[in-house]
């Protein structure tokens, strides 16, 4: 089957791209590492820096493939360590995946489409808000893209080489091939049956080449678990690690909301909306004509082809994955959208402007929280966190830096490591679970421990709760998705018998900070304090 795209050099490509994004993220750059990036991902990348091991030392290991913690351990040798170097080197990864979601754009239609849907992938929140953080998902993403360009193009050592680097970022990665190798057995079996007059398979012959191509990627993840079995005893995380993104998983209900999820943040989350309504809408209308025929659309075989990738991740992310992330349906969000821009550019004559309206909407998701719940890393408001808690431990750098300050994670990693870029000297932290009631009435046992208390908000809460309030679904919450409400910055000060000396919000967030006097009188000055309580996570990363 003949695809339609004409090769652009993929240098001029990437370069366009990194220096649009570079300018997009300029006030982004040097920002402190954030949540995850924080607890888990920038730690074992410097345990790789300092100690050549790919096994992280100073946190307990994910078991996630090393190839982006190499990278940024690389980058970190070559321009020093610093969070302007982290950043940088993460976009240089964005830059690539844009590229590669308009190769396959350029592949399945053409320029124009491939045009429309890498502006709008590039502008997509969750997408502009992973560019710089030092998380996994996009170099998996720019990574399976690349995979599927070369299987579009029939390469099968490509397709291999892609995939294979793909699962060495994350091992979800394999998602993606095995996906496509289930529809390869499929789509035969339904084309032997219906015989349609447009073939489901995108390549009429099996190939044991192909095949071989798409099973390769299990060979090196292969060797990276048994490698990390043999360093750590476990193959796939330690236990705590693997019980909450697996074992606490698999109750049916939770399965089924999890997929419910999945669908809302690939057809509507964070103004996708915006693009699917769209594509939506100009099905009503009949394809344009040309003097050479209608618009062609993308090679049913191809739609295919993106729609097995897309319901493999959205199937699969149901049932792993403790916390349901957008950022994990990073490489099947762009495959949506180039199937919605192509519908426009088929359908809508005017359709430039249906996707700049589009993408002002998209734009806007990036500043303009929803009315619903949603992590602070899908849009700015990581922004908000991180200049929030930068004010804030400053702050309690200049007047708790004698008493043990009582606070949760990931603030009980920002006092105490410099290297995160949030204090200039570690703190002493008693760390507790969470700032729901229960944490909260549990840490007044522990009163005479601590001497100050950093909270914070550790939910989004909208204005507009109808939904965030309505108890079942709050309760299913609970059950499945580990919420919980914290505390209020008084309700705080009250429970812990002490006084607010410190509050700032911003974007719907708050962090406060609160002296307990009496424990401060009576304390004085004493030793050290255990870094940890009761209920500590051992997993950061969520």
């Amino acid at each position: 089957m003949r695809l339609a795209g004409e090769r652009r050099h993929p240098a001029l490509l990437f370069a366009f791209w990194f220096a649009a994004i570079l300018v997009a993220h300029a006030s982004l750059l040097r920002l402190p590492y954030f949540w995850d990036e924080a607890g888990y991902f920038v730690p074992a990348a410097r345990d790789l820096l300092l100690h050549g091991s790919l096994i992280p030392q100073s946190t307990l290991s994910n078991g996630h493939p090393p190839l982006v913690i190499a990278w940024l351990a690389l980058a970190w040798k070559l321009a020093g360590y610093s969070p302007l170097a982290t950043r940088v080197a993460m976009l240089l990864i964005a830059a690539f995946t844009l590229t590669g979601v308009y190769r396959v754009a350029e592949l399945a239609a053409n320029r124009e489409v491939a045009l429309g849907a890498t502006l709008c992938t590039a502008i997509y929140p969750v997408f502009f808000a992973q560019s710089s953080l030092a998380h996994l998902d996009m170099a998996a993403a720019g990574l399976t893209l690349w995979g599927l360009a070369a299987y579009l193009a029939g390469q099968p050592l490509r397709t291999a080489a892609w995939f294979s680097l793909a699962a060495l970022a994350k091992e979800t990665a394999v998602l993606a091939p095995m996906a496509l190798l289930a529809w390869e057995f499929v789509c035969r079996w339904m084309d032997s049956r219906r015989r349609p007059l447009e073939p489901l398979c995108l390549f009429p012959q099996r190939s044991g080449r192909r095949t071989a191509a798409l099973l390769f990627p299990w060979i090196p993840l292969g060797a990276w678990f048994a490698y990390h079995f043999v360093r750590t005893g476990y193959a796939f995380g330690n236990p705590e690690f693997v019980r909450y993104n697996v074992q606490a998983t698999l109750h049916p209900l939770r399965i089924l909301l999890a997929g419910l999820l999945r669908i809302w943040q690939l057809a509507g989350y964070m103004n996708m909306f915006m693009v699917t309504v769209a594509a939506a809408l100009a099905m009503m209308y009949p394809p344009l004509q040309e003097t050479t025929g209608e618009r062609p659309r993308i090679a049913f075989a191809v739609q295919a082809v993106f729609g097995a990738i897309i319901a493999g991740y959205a199937a699969a992310m149901s049932v792993v994955g403790g916390a349901p992330l957008a950022r994990y349906m990073l490489p099947a969000a762009p495959l949506v959208i180039i199937l919605c821009v192509s519908t426009l550019w088929r359908r809508v004559r005017a359709w430039r402007l249906v996707v700049a309206i589009v993408m002002l909407g998209l734009a806007t998701g990036l500043y303009v929280n929803p009315p619903y719940g949603f992590a602070f890393e899908d849009n700015l408001a990581y922004r908000d966190y991180v200049l929030l808690h930068q004010d804030a431990e400053r702050f309690a750098s200049r007047k708790f830096s004698r008493v043990r300050v009582l606070t949760a994670w990931p603030a009980s990693d920002e006092l105490t490591r410099p290297f995160l870029g949030y204090v200039a000297q570690p703190l002493q932290v008693v760390r507790i679970e969470d700032f729901s009631l229960v944490s909260m009435q549990a840490a007044t046992d522990l009163r005479s421990d601590y001497g100050a208390a950093l909270l914070f908000s550790t939910k989004y809460q909208p204005s507009w709760r109808p939904l965030t309030t309505w108890r079942p679904w709050v309760r299913l919450k609970e059950r499945f998705f580990g919420y919980h409400q914290d505390v209020p910055p008084l309700v705080g000060a009250q429970l812990l018998g002490g006084r607010i000396v410190y509050e700032q919000h911003r974007g719907g967030q708050w962090v406060a900070e609160i002296e307990i006097e009496r424990a401060i009188e009576a304390r004085g000055e004493r030793g050290p304090a255990p870094r940890a309580s009761a209920g500590l996570k051992t997993n950061p990363e969520r």
